[in-house]
């Protein structure tokens, strides 16, 4: 009879074993991948004299129990250097400086809409995960002391996202938690 038992609890460990490696994933890569291009074109488009603006794609990773988390480093401004413009004058930098500087709120305004247009687009992230977007701001070495984040992280529950959206954006300050470093 304890063989029986032993036997049988083996099977069913598994079993349950088995389930769970066949068990797709919550948000699948494919799900991910398109967020993170969306995410790419967004940020791309915000600033015509600055069309290289994500330094590398963005990168996104599910972690269950957690929610959707989205890293990008993007350069506020290029600093002109060119073949015929080689040698940076300090009024050059001065205004490569002060385009950044300007640029931070419209960058911060841009990545709260994305943060609850990611949220509308991932059905699979519970609600009370986390969807968060995590920005790099790219800074050049010659830039002493800069007056602009280093690091901008947007979060907030998805369900807090979805309730922002069906309100056409009214309540967005309170339900996105932002930290700049």
């Amino acid at each position: 009879m304890k063989k029986t038992i032993w036997i049988c609890s083996l099977l069913f460990l598994f079993g349950a074993i088995a389930f769970t490696a066949i068990t797709p994933a919550r948000v699948t890569r494919p799900t991910l991948r398109s967020m993170e291009k969306s995410l790419d074109e967004r940020i791309n488009t915000m600033w015509p004299d600055n069309p290289l603006t994500v330094v590398g794609p963005t990168r996104a990773v599910y972690l269950e129990g957690y929610g959707a988390v989205f890293t990008a480093e993007m350069s506020l401004a290029n600093e002109g250097i060119s073949l015929m413009h080689t040698i940076l004058t300090p009024q050059d930098k001065a205004l490569v400086v002060k385009k950044k500087n300007e640029r931070v709120p419209q960058l911060r305004k841009a990545l709260e809409e994305a943060l609850v247009g990611t949220a509308a687009s991932l059905d699979t992230v519970p609600p009370n995960e986390q969807v968060v977007i995590q920005v790099v701001l790219d800074r050049y070495t010659w830039e002493e002391s800069p007056s602009y984040p280093a690091e901008m992280i947007f979060q907030a529950t998805r369900q807090k996202l979805l309730d922002v959206k069906h309100a056409n954006g009214a309540g967005m300050e309170t339900a996105i938690k932002i930290t700049e470093h």
